[in-house]
């Protein structure tokens, strides 16, 4: 009886205890490739006939099984094959650092070597009476004249002399003429310059010498006759013939006869009873 009242009382004996999950449930192993041991009848990967291993790992052969990962065509290193690069430590970790500290030694530079005064050992020949490329490569053999470091005067120029008020750096880009854009400047000189264009185009076409003399021939003739139009008078009812118009448009007679002369000579082209409405060419 006291057992079971402290089982009655002991309240984690029936909490459901967490299952523990190893790395291999976590991430399982890849799986590997097919043999013939591991088929079985009714599989996707049977086959009939001579059935080999390396028919398993040709990934455009082999089928996924029903419910399960395709299976990998490439064999694995074994269980204790480590992946990736490994380094070996040759610093001594943790505790070579806190022990002493390496210092890094400068390696020994090599001598610079000076540059040949070819200049100076030409003028040398020279002023010795040599001329022949014999004579000078034995003169520069024994008379071996180089350029120290100490006279720079032959490598670095001298900077040109500045004034004193001079300013570096880049202009400022000038102002946007807003009045001028406002004001569409821009576009009356372009105007201008065409206009300029064409003046100078009609004056060359004019001054430009005709050669040989042009005769009008029946066609170019016909092509600027005009035939003549014959003026009907127009009706008028009889009691209407000896009144006066009550309205005129025209500010003076000129203006009216200048009108009615324009309108006659368009008389042919027009189209309607009075030759009032379009033009009948195109």
């Amino acid at each position: 009886m006291p057992e079971a009242q402290s089982s009655r009382q002991d309240p984690r004996r029936w909490k459901k205890q967490p299952v523990r999950r190893t790395v291999s449930h976590i991430c399982p192993p890849p799986r590997r490739p097919l043999t013939v041991a591991d088929i079985r009848p009714g599989m996707e990967n049977e086959r009939l006939g001579v059935v080999r291993d390396s028919m398993f790992q040709n990934p455009l052969i082999v089928k996924a099984e029903l419910g399960k990962p395709r299976e990998r065509s490439c064999s694995l290193p074994g269980i204790d094959f480590n992946y990736g690069l490994y380094i070996r430590g040759l610093d001594g970790g943790v505790p070579e650092a806190i022990g002493h500290w390496n210092v890094f030694k400068q390696q020994p530079t090599c001598p610079h070597e000076l540059t040949r005064n070819y200049i100076a050992m030409n003028r040398g020949a020279v002023k010795a009476g040599l001329v022949t490329a014999r004579e000078n490569f034995l003169y520069r053999q024994l008379n071996d004249k180089r350029i120290s470091d100490q006279d720079d005067r032959h490598v670095k120029k001298e900077l040109p002399s500045l004034p004193p008020n001079m300013t570096f750096g880049i202009r400022a880009r000038p102002s946007t003429p807003f009045f001028d854009l406002l004001q569409h400047r821009y576009q009356q000189l372009w105007v201008q310059e065409q206009k300029a264009t064409q003046k100078a185009i009609k004056l060359e076409k004019k001054h430009k010498v005709i050669l040989g003399k042009l005769y009008e021939t029946r066609s170019s003739q016909l092509r600027k006759y005009k035939p003549p139009v014959k003026l009907d008078a127009l009706w008028h009812m009889p009691h209407f013939q000896k009144v006066c118009p009550h309205l005129d448009t025209f500010p003076t007679e000129a203006d009216r006869q200048r009108a009615f002369k324009a309108h006659h000579e368009e008389h042919a082209v027009r189209q309607g009873t009075l030759r009032m409405g379009n033009y009948t060419h195109p």
